[in-house]
């Protein structure tokens, strides 16, 4: 491809259509000088605003931003049969799951292979949300039910996650809700009022800091003749502004230091939870799941690779848009960073690499590959990015 092909490329525009859909505060990120989209469920997820991805990450660590994470579409599961096939949907045993709970879990296929790593909202006894990453688990769920002959109602309800993210988010919030907002737990949830509605909130977030995600309900809604997601946007901001808070979106420097795995970038169908560090979240020896025999196959056989953290030496680079090699001192690839960056904090680059087990140990020097000709000196190190 010629250079001036490539630049073009390079300056593209997402081009908009009805099967891209906008959301209840596409209008407030606009307003607010959104720069760059990114498709996710066929949602819009903004990427970026008017700060460099530096400046923005230097903010969320200080202070709190306001983030349009709608994408995060719900799969709702209802009914008699709605414990029976979440249940048999992950290797995750969901026995002490309480109402106001919400749960990390893995779903995988009848080969161990991640499908998605949602997280498990459970409601009520009988109905279950599972707010899940780039997939179609809707799809997925429907068909274990009908096989299965569950008595269950799948669907993807009204629900628009709008995510305040930063150290000075339990304030923000409490302005807005009140001191209940402080007895949320980690990964706990618990209803509020808001202008006549009831609001999920939980205590979540795909950050390392502190932070909450409201599940907003009420997308054709007004109040006083605005739209009640812009309402809610414009009432956090306003009480935000003593917080300095800023629009904002998943900041990929905050993700990798945090070792939080992207579905799709960082492991795909082809890895099992073994391979994406998921131990924790196979606890099956008391129930029966889809992929069960296959994954305490592995279990057994062990694994060849497993994703790990890598620093590396040189030039501070941009967000990379494709896999890196990894190679070991003798040039023999091992591996591939999957998300990279510059850290500002560690002063160094770092990325998630899916690598040969027997390099995986923290402080195993290997070379990672920038361009055809170009190595540089790299370390795997453990996950989390040590402080």
């Amino acid at each position: 491809m010629s250079s001036s092909l490539r630049n073009i490329a390079k300056n593209a525009k997402l081009n908009m259509s009805r099967r891209i859909r906008r959301t209840p505060f596409t209008n407030k990120v606009e307003e607010f000088g959104v720069s760059d989209f990114t498709v996710v469920n066929h949602m819009l997820l903004p990427k970026g605003f008017q700060n460099t991805v530096e400046e923005d990450y230097w903010h969320l660590n200080e202070y709190v931003q306001l983030w349009d994470v709608s994408c995060q579409r719900q799969v709702e599961i209802s009914g008699p049969d709605a414990f029976k096939l979440v249940q048999k949907m992950t290797p995750r045993s969901l026995k002490s799951m309480e109402v106001g709970k919400c749960f990390y879990i893995p779903i995988i296929d009848e080969n161990a292979g991640m499908i998605n790593d949602p997280v498990l909202l459970k409601l009520d006894d009988d109905m279950f949300w599972l707010s899940i990453a780039d997939s179609d688990v809707l799809l997925w769920a429907k068909g274990i039910a009908i096989g299965s002959n569950f008595n269950v109602k799948i669907k993807e309800p009204d629900v628009y996650p709008l995510a305040v993210q930063g150290p000075k988010s339990q304030d923000l919030l409490v302005s807005i809700f009140g001191e209940e907002i402080k007895k949320i737990k980690f990964f706990n949830f618990r209803v509020f009022d808001f202008l006549g509605t009831k609001q999920i909130i939980a205590r979540t977030g795909y950050s390392k800091q502190d932070g909450f995600e409201i599940y907003f309900k009420g997308f054709e809604k007004y109040f006083d003749g605005e739209e009640m997601g812009e309402k809610l946007w414009d009432i956090i901001w306003k009480a935000g502004k003593e917080f300095n808070i800023s629009p904002g979106c998943p900041n990929l420097i905050d993700r990798i230091e945090a070792g939080l795995m992207s579905y799709g970038n960082d492991f795909t169908s082809e890895n099992n939870p073994f391979e994406c560090n998921l131990d924790d979240y196979c606890n099956n020896d008391e129930h029966e799941h889809i992929g069960k025999k296959a994954l305490n196959e592995i279990k057994k056989n062990g694994i060849t690779q497993i994703i790990r953290g890598v620093i590396f030496d040189g030039d501070p680079i941009k967000a990379i848009g494709k896999p890196l090699p990894v190679l070991s001192s003798k040039n023999d690839k091992i591996g591939q960073i999957t998300s990279g960056i510059y850290s500002p904090r560690i002063k160094k680059n770092i990325g998630l690499c899916m690598i040969q087990k027997q390099y995986l140990e923290k402080g195993q020097k290997v070379l990672v590959k920038i361009k055809d000709n170009i190595l540089r000196n790299g370390t795997i190190t453990s996950l989390p990015f040590p402080d």
